[in-house]
């Protein structure tokens, strides 16, 4: 069975993204392939960077660092959810990728966004990058939700929406076999 890890980037103390994980979540269980590793950054609550040494040495000196490389090296493959703020992605997501480097490399890696207008597609392009330079794969469809609605504490997705989370859980299955014989 394959391990993802969904990452919960929003950390404001009221946010929409809650509820979007958590159908994330939930259709992920849903489908059967895939041991969950669910993370709420808020609750994660790494500090900003505060190892002496960079990432690619994996020195690391903090006990929280340790056990967030730990983690994230157990993954099969990450479902990044999180907001655009400002044309860009949460700080949290940053900090929390920066904190590491080798435990990325060779590793599936989806977006689940949202916004307004854009529905945090501008979020998805700054974040690419970051991803693409720790040598993690992206998947070809990302989530995008305009303007997020809940019903009753619930966020329901569209047909598209929920089509496209199907396939990006396709999609780390191939990827994931495909790159497993590469991560060293």
């Amino acid at each position: 069975m394959s391990k993802l890890m969904i990452v919960l980037a929003s950390v404001r103390d009221v946010r929409m993204g809650a509820p979007i994980a958590d159908w994330v979540r939930r259709a992920a269980e849903a489908d059967g392939r895939f041991e969950i590793d669910f993370v709420d950054l808020a609750e994660l609550a790494l500090p900003m960077m505060d190892e002496p040494n960079h990432p690619r040495l994996k020195q690391y000196t903090k006990p929280h660092t340790i056990a967030w490389s730990e983690r994230v090296e157990a993954a099969d493959a990450f479902l990044f959810v999180f907001p655009e703020y400002n044309h860009s992605y949460s700080p949290a997501i940053k900090n929390a990728v920066d904190y590491l480097n080798s435990e990325w490399v060779r590793k599936p890696v989806g977006f689940v966004n949202w916004g307004g207008n854009s529905g945090g597609t501008r979020a998805q392009v700054a974040m690419k990058p970051v991803v693409d330079i720790l040598g993690m794969v992206q998947t070809r469809g990302h989530v995008e939700i305009n303007f997020p609605q809940l019903d009753d504490g619930v966020f329901e997705p569209n047909e598209q929406q929920a089509m496209v989370l199907g396939a990006q859980l396709d999609e780390f299955i191939s990827l994931g076999e495909a790159l497993k014989p590469l991560r060293g």
